[in-house]
């Protein structure tokens, strides 16, 4: 790796998600000098506005706009170019094939190399794959894509990617989630994530039920918030769940450590929505797996890649809540064989999965490309 620090242009259509903490891993690992672009079209934004393009040029470049009837969008985006040049950017990476595509025609136009992270439903939903054009002018732009899965790898693949561009990375949990040591000291599963058609709560929520009657202390928190939240609430309701099922609502990645030291389990039913919508590898897996929990999840997109069933967690065909709430209840029934398998996954993120890991390959690729 050069000693040298790069200077990297990070583009993110927002600025702070909340759910998107690999975003802010990239932004505060990678060793360089960051530039972070932030937003979409005219709400576009240089957090810190580092030189900003001068007044005089301001002023001169929309009066040479009036007298040649450029569009609207034309000074916006020599502002960027401006940005750009001004700050000596050397490398551009783009979060999200989506906004790859919405800004593909100006990044062309800097002349700079292009990195594009693709993280999930970006290359999933169907609509969105054909509004993008598949894709075809961002592959031609990038000099690298990256994939956090080998599903989204075969996708990108069918999508006429060329194989020597594409580039498998998946995230790595941040390091405070490796130091938890679990004390599982209380019958409780904790699923956390975004109330969505992809991750299926309800599907979490009707597994969960099952093991009740057997195990009428269990818990179940769900963490997060989404267009689901009140149907799940509604179901916690109406199957007389609410001593058994929490809704924590969204909560800090400090809340989320404390939980996962006492919980049996972590737990997910994510399956591919009817828009086609996938998961990548989702993180809070990564998480709950570096913190030394079992993880109870599906066969879906990335999960396999780092769950290992029998071995590292427990895992089911999507839909089938019968099989994951078995799951749920040989963690419950045999709290030996839970640290078993909790104790081989911390392990597995340990060796194969660190957040040092990703960083570095992340690090190495924006450095070759430059």
């Amino acid at each position: 790796m050069s000693s040298k620090k790069i200077n990297i242009a990070l583009f993110s259509p927002s600025k702070n998600p909340y759910s998107e903490t690999f975003i802010h891993a990239h932004k505060k690992y990678l060793n360089g000098n960051i530039f972070y672009y932030y937003g979409t079209g005219y709400g576009l934004r240089l957090e810190h506005e580092q030189n900003k393009m001068p007044f005089h040029k301001r002023f001169i470049l929309k009066i040479y706009t009036k007298l040649t009837s450029k569009s609207s969008t034309y000074i916006w985006k020599q502002k960027l170019l401006y940005s750009l040049k001004t700050n000596r950017v050397d490398v551009v990476l783009v979060e999200y094939g989506t906004h790859a595509h919405s800004l593909r025609k100006i990044l062309k136009e800097s002349c700079l190399p292009i990195v594009v992270h693709f993280h999930g439903y970006d290359a999933s939903i169907n609509t969105i794959v054909e509004d993008c054009g598949k894709y075809k002018e961002v592959f031609q732009l990038s000099k690298k894509v990256i994939v956090v899965s080998k599903k989204m790898e075969e996708m990108l693949l069918e999508l006429g990617c060329p194989q020597n561009k594409l580039v498998y990375n998946v995230y790595g949990p941040q390091p405070e989630f490796l130091e938890i040591e679990s004390r599982f000291s209380k019958k409780q599963l904790i699923a956390i994530g975004r109330f969505t058609d992809k991750k299926a709560p309800y599907y979490t929520l009707l597994a969960f039920k099952g093991v009740v009657s057997k195990h009428p202390d269990a818990l179940l928190l769900f963490a997060g918030d989404g267009v689901l939240y009140n149907s799940v609430s509604n179901l916690i309701r109406y199957y007389d769940l609410e001593n058994n099922v929490k809704l924590l609502g969204i909560i800090s990645p400090e809340e989320y450590r404390a939980i996962l030291k006492d919980s049996r389990a972590f737990v997910q039913h994510s399956i591919t929505a009817a828009n086609g919508d996938m998961e990548g590898t989702p993180l809070a897996v990564l998480e709950a797996s570096a913190a030394g929990l079992p993880v109870i999840s599906t066969y879906h997109a990335g999960i396999p890649d780092v769950v290992e069933h029998k071995t590292t967690g427990l895992l089911s065909e999507e839909h089938d809540i019968e099989t994951m709430s078995m799951h749920m209840l040989q963690v419950l029934d045999d709290l030996n064989f839970a640290k078993k398998l909790g104790k081989s996954g911390k392990l597995n993120i340990m060796e194969n999965f660190s957040l040092d890991r990703h960083i570095n390959n992340l690090q190495n690729i924006l450095e070759k490309v430059v």
